[in-house]
């Protein structure tokens, strides 16, 4: 058993971190932010410690760190994923400042491992399956907070010999996924007989089971050898259309509906190619995704049929963004 923090435990990836690390007996502390939202982690509240702190006040990060001295801290806080999460000041603070605290706070401390959560949007608009030896590109303000952060991992890794990986997340899907997130509504409005609105149908996505994702995690946090500062991707290595994503849905829950093509405006990301490529994970973390998409999303609709107030929380949500 080791003792963990996780920060970002209130949200998608990070709540289904915290789940798995609990499963493998391990003792769990989230460092989340005052005001946090405790919708993912109700069920879980009972089997973890919560450490109330602001990321980018370094005292505070300093003093919860030490009192927690986790052998391991998965950093998966971040503002300005979300195209509502638009304040630059928050993505600083968050992104940059917040894990340049946690990782300063952490040499201190003597933990063990700290894997950052990165982002595919690091390499920008990329006409080929992206590596992790490719330059950052970033064509937005997330994914320049995002790039400095794991630049500062990456200096920091290779400069005090701590093991600080980054994961560079593709797209994540799966239980506790954010409602307005593509998976979610194409779901629950399945659920319900009918199709929401949809961008181009060639926009394309790299989709990793959140399963796999945390998989990745806890082998980043417990490889040993090699680069301190490494970056990996999290990535399938397949390249999944829009289309392909919908005929699926349609085909899961027996949807006669048509989908209406280009009733939602494209966003600044939205491109006919997006993939990374999972070689180096695959070599260096013996990592590999094992959940397919027909699998995944198979899933991911039964969990969302198992509980039918979560189900209406979820409807509720998409129907008030």
């Amino acid at each position: 058993m080791r003792r963990v923090a996780v920060t970002g435990g209130t949200g998608f990836v990070g709540a289904n971190v915290a789940r798995r690390l609990i499963n493998d007996g391990h003792d769990v502390h989230l460092l989340v932010r005052p005001g946090f939202s405790s919708w993912r982690i109700a069920t879980i509240l009972p089997d973890v410690e919560l450490h109330e702190v602001r990321f980018d006040d370094p005292e505070a990060v300093d003093t919860a760190v030490s009192a927690i001295r986790p052998e391991w801290l998965f950093h998966l806080a971040a503002s300005g994923a979300y195209s509502w999460q638009n304040d630059l000041d928050h993505m600083l603070h968050t992104n940059v400042l917040g894990t340049a605290n946690l990782v300063e706070a952490c040499l201190r401390a003597g933990t063990e491992s700290f894997v950052n959560a990165g982002s595919s949007s690091e390499y920008g608009l990329v006409d080929r399956p992206a590596t992790e030896d490719d330059p950052p590109e970033p064509n937005s303000h997330y994914a320049v907070t995002k790039a400095s952060a794991t630049l500062f991992c990456q200096y920091s890794g290779r400069r005090s010999g701590m093991n600080i990986p980054t994961l560079r997340l593709y797209s994540i899907y799966g239980p506790f996924e954010e409602p307005r997130r593509l998976m979610p509504t194409l779901v629950v409005h399945g659920l319900h007989g009918r199709l929401p609105p949809l961008v181009h149908p060639d926009t394309a996505r790299d989709f990793v089971h959140v399963d796999d994702a945390v998989d990745a995690f806890l082998r980043a946090a417990g490889r040993s050898g090699g680069d301190p500062g490494a970056v990996y991707n999290v990535a399938s290595g397949v390249q999944t259309t829009i289309r392909d994503v919908v005929e699926l849905v349609r085909t899961e829950l027996d949807l006669d509906v048509e989908p209406e093509w280009a009733s939602m405006e494209q966003r600044s990301w939205d491109t006919d190619v997006w993939v990374g490529d999972p070689r180096k994970s695959q070599r260096e973390l013996g990592w590999r995704p094992l959940v397919g998409l027909k699998e995944g999303l198979a899933s991911f609709t039964a969990w969302f049929r198992t509980d039918p107030d979560l189900a209406a929380f979820y409807d509720e949500a998409m129907r008030r963004a």
